[in-house]
């Protein structure tokens, strides 16, 4: 059995750890430190590899699935109130020390306030936090596409309200499912792009409620069509990017430092795309980046791990990852 969501949730906390000591640095810096990228190893430290706020948070996002699963159907009004909860619940925990981004510190603090989540959601922001941990909603079984969009979308928009978080996430999300199913991959682009052009006027309101009205936007079709149409600017990007590929270079010039939604899937994809078939290596090359490392390389991990499922991974990588059991317990989940 290919195992794709504890392939995905173990390569997104392995490219976390990966990148969680290179965040901030630049290849040189990197390099210096850690030797070249290729011969790069899991951070362990006390016999532990520790991770950052981008797998506690999916575990938050995931964990909050569950619960809001074992009700009946996933609904809006059925996922919002678990998932704010763990959310809230992250925000508050001593372990969330980990330079966690400042959007979903202020977005969870408001959340913690009470009063619709629409209200604490950061209209402004579209950091890599919206979709770093969308992972578990791309393997929720059962769920059809206008679903499992607008779940993604949902999830980010508790706490980043601006239109291209929503759109990267669901992006991402599809991404991930379409890895899991085994997707021939030349034809990966192309579906994503298809995805996104399907999607671009598409206001989930029954999700989403009045978000859009918190923004300046004319109407609703407008706001989520402005998050599309950086995500299809990026995709063309990326498509140039893979058509002079360069193993050496930092990936962050090809396609962004990924401190942003759109740029951390495009730069993930990116590192996954240059080497589709050595899984340590693409958390490597994504960890050895001058940008938001530990994002990318998350991300990388969990399109690698949704690929190749979970023996993608090392054994001696697996074993020492930080929250291993929860993130084995929220794949067996999903992988039935």
């Amino acid at each position: 059995m290919k195992r794709a969501a504890a392939g995905t949730s173990l390569g997104l906390a392995i490219g976390d750890a990966m990148g969680y000591p290179t965040e901030f640095l630049g290849v040189q810096q990197i390099t210096a430190k850690y030797g070249h990228w290729r011969t790069m190893d899991l951070p362990v430290s006390s016999g532990r590899a520790y991770v950052t706020d981008d797998t506690q948070m999916t575990l938050a996002l995931g964990e909050g699935l569950i619960e809001a699963l074992a009700s009946g159907p996933l609904t809006a009004d059925g996922m919002v109130p678990p998932v704010r909860d763990r959310f809230v619940e992250w925000w508050r925990s001593p372990e969330n020390d980990r330079a966690p981004g400042m959007t979903c510190l202020r977005a969870c603090e408001k959340l913690s306030e009470g009063g619709p989540w629409q209200a604490a959601s950061q209209i402004g922001s579209k950091g890599c936090g919206a979709n770093m941990r969308v992972a578990p909603v791309a393997l929720v079984p059962g769920l059809d596409q206008r679903h499992r969009s607008a779940a993604a979308q949902l999830q980010a928009a508790l706490t980043h309200g601006h239109p291209t978080a929503l759109a990267a996430s669901d992006l991402t999300a599809h991404a991930v499912l379409l890895l899991a199913q085994g997707i021939d991959l030349p034809d990966l682009l192309p579906a994503l792009r298809a995805h996104a052009a399907a999607s671009c006027t598409t206001y989930h309101a029954d999700w989403l409620g009045d978000l859009a009205e918190h923004a300046q936007d004319p109407d609703r079709a407008a706001y989520i069509a402005r998050g599309w149409d950086d995500c299809l600017a990026v995709l063309d990007r990326l498509e140039a990017a893979l058509a002079a590929p360069d193993l050496e270079a930092d990936p962050c010039l090809a396609t962004g430092e990924g401190w942003i939604a759109e740029e951390a899937l495009a730069t993930g994809l990116y590192c996954f795309l240059l080497l589709p078939g050595d899984p340590p290596a693409v958390v490597r090359r994504a960890a050895c980046s001058s940008g938001d490392s530990d994002s990318i390389a998350a991300l990388a991990g969990a399109f690698a791990g949704a690929y190749h499922g979970a023996d993608a991974w090392p054994d001696e990588w697996t074993k020492p990852i930080e929250y291993r059991e929860r993130l084995l317990r929220l794949a067996a989940a999903w992988d039935i």
